[in-house]
């Protein structure tokens, strides 16, 4: 899906690690939200309170999921999905674009 439709943005962006991961969130008729953003190159720890759907759109990562040794890698076009009540690590070698979708 390249754009969304009937759709509610918040005006105020979610700004993580001193602006270097920043998003929007998008509030759909169903209520299900997604956030878009993007992520400057580094390293960094995310945690879950839903399970999430991570949608890579443009850029790249590295990603420890939890319960794995292993660095997983993702780039435009791919996606990857993290447990609820967890956090993962990434690690963002150039500018990422994101689409991350909150699941049931």
């Amino acid at each position: 899906m390249s754009s969304f439709e009937n759709v509610t943005i918040e005006r105020l962006a979610n700004v993580y690690f001193d602006g270097k991961v920043t998003s929007r969130t998008v509030i759909f008729p169903s209520g299900e939200k997604k956030t878009l953003g993007i992520m400057m190159p580094g390293d960094y720890r995310f945690d879950t309170a839903k399970k999430e759907l991570m949608e890579i759109q443009a850029g790249s990562v590295s990603v420890l999921l939890p319960g794995s040794d292993e660095w997983q890698s993702f780039s435009g076009g791919t996606s990857f999905e993290v447990p609820a009540a967890s956090a993962f690590d990434i690690k963002v070698g150039e500018v990422t674009d994101y689409c991350c979708s909150y699941l049931d």
